[in-house]
């Protein structure tokens, strides 16, 4: 299980793609707007600099998250590799439990770099405990968007995988608040906004480095995206085994 684990993430690490979009471009899109924004100040009082680090790097993390796990995955079953799993003596659910962990280890460059960089050249100033729950939350709020791209990696061909995971994950970034603040829409788009994982995922780390804490609403409706969206992975994983 460790090798396989280990060979994963060599692989994405690898992967210009994954380099390129889901770990250099939140860092330059936060710098960026940091450097036109920073000193305005944003809802709860905070600086823009360090609102959009928690956007740039949620947006980071659901990028990994969902192109690390889509495209890969949908790329296995096609070529027979998800078969050639199955007569391992790994069985079903720790090759699942593997996928997970490789997403939630891939994640972590664009939280790191993003963070990094807030602090660098923007000099965002957070307490010690406070950069530990952000970082803790926002790794493993991730969760939902690594089950999102296992799914779309069990029902997708390779080919279609990359385009609908990508139109998802900029859907979501744009309805979630993390490239246009929810403040600035109107009611009924900050209804759907309020529904949607992203921006509770965001949230949570907004609401961290105001000091609040994490909501509970925040948590909850996380979670519900986490089981609900784990349940889709699950039963398009036992569809793409059976066609396997």
């Amino acid at each position: 299980m460790l090798y396989y684990a280990r060979t994963e993430a060599l692989r994405t690490f690898r992967n210009k793609r994954y380099i390129i979009f889901v770990v250099a471009f939140p860092v330059m899109l936060y710098l960026l707007n940091a450097n036109i924004y920073g000193e305005q100040a944003m809802a709860g009082g905070l600086k823009a600099n360090a609102y959009l680090m928690v956007s740039m790097a949620a947006y980071g993390a659901m990028a990994s998250s969902m192109m690390s796990t889509a495209v890969p995955w949908a790329t296995e079953r096609q070529s027979g590799w998800l078969r050639q799993l199955q007569i391992t003596p790994l069985p079903s659910w720790m090759i699942i439990m593997t996928k997970l962990g490789v997403a939630l280890l891939l994640t972590l460059p664009s939280l790191l770099l993003v963070s990094l960089a807030a602090i660098l050249q923007q000099h965002v100033e957070l307490s010690a405990g406070r950069w530990l729950g952000l970082l803790g939350v926002m790794w493993l709020g991730a969760i939902p968007f690594i089950a999102l791209g296992l799914t779309f990696g069990s029902l997708l061909t390779a080919d279609s995988a990359q385009p609908v995971s990508m139109i998802c994950m900029f859907a979501l970034a744009i309805a979630g608040g993390l490239w246009f603040p929810v403040e600035i829409m109107g009611d009924t788009f900050r209804n759907i906004a309020e529904a949607m994982p992203s921006f509770r995922y965001a949230d949570m780390g907004w609401s961290i480095i105001t000091g609040a804490g994490v909501p509970l609403t925040d948590v909850l409706v996380v979670a519900g995206w986490a089981v609900a969206l784990g349940g889709a992975a699950a039963y398009a994983y036992r569809r793409a085994t059976v066609r396997a």
